[in-house]
């Protein structure tokens, strides 16, 4: 939950604007699970990378029992060799049996977490709606307040059905359309422009 005094709340989902245009950032979608005077952090999730699950999981003596083909997803610049699950579970047998102190209820059945405990346990039964994210999004103090007063991000509530989408590429569209937003209303930028943000 947020503790700064500030109207941001978490979980939240925030949609990047179009004239953000890092690379890492352009057209994401990221549940933001924390914001607090210390910072705040979340995991871009529509980004797949091009790196097979089971082939990371293999250097980590980890077999992996689900989709084959199954990718990971870039989770954001910050520490890109940490690894972190997000899955929906409505198990209580599984969940009583999960790391307490890894584990995070994202909302009402899906959780996050960095346990290798865990993980091994997933991946010997993968759920029906799993990612693994390598590394995360994350901000200073104070600086994601200033990106969103700078019109840098949209705030939206977390929708389920995004964070496991069969189709991440139409993620940014669909949530901005969840909001009331057409995207094809917004104005157009594209990496490598220049953007005035003097204002």
């Amino acid at each position: 939950m947020d503790d700064t005094g500030s109207p941001l709340e978490t979980p939240a989902l925030l949609l990047a604007m179009p004239q953000v245009l890092d690379p890492f950032f352009y057209r994401s979608v990221i549940l933001l699970l924390r914001h607090n005077d210390e910072g705040s952090y979340g995991f871009i999730i529509n980004r797949p990378t091009e790196i097979e699950l089971a082939e990371i999981l293999e250097g980590m003596e980890i077999t992996w029992q689900g989709e084959p083909t199954l990718m990971a997803f870039f989770g954001g610049p910050v520490q890109s060799q940490i690894g972190s699950v997000m899955f929906a579970s409505e198990s209580g047998e599984w969940l009583a049996n999960a790391d307490d102190e890894g584990t995070t209820e994202v909302s009402p059945g899906v959780h996050i977490s960095q346990s290798l405990e865990d993980l091994g346990r997933l991946a010997a039964d993968p759920p029906t709606s799993f990612r693994l994210f390598l590394g995360y999004a994350g901000w200073g103090p104070g600086q994601l307040m200033d990106e969103i007063m700078r019109n840098d991000w949209l705030t939206a509530p977390v929708l389920d059905e995004l964070l496991f989408s069969a189709e991440p590429e139409g993620v940014w569209a669909t949530a901005l359309r969840s909001v009331g937003i057409d995207p094809a209303a917004l104005p157009s930028w594209v990496p490598g422009t220049e953007v005035d943000r003097s204002n």
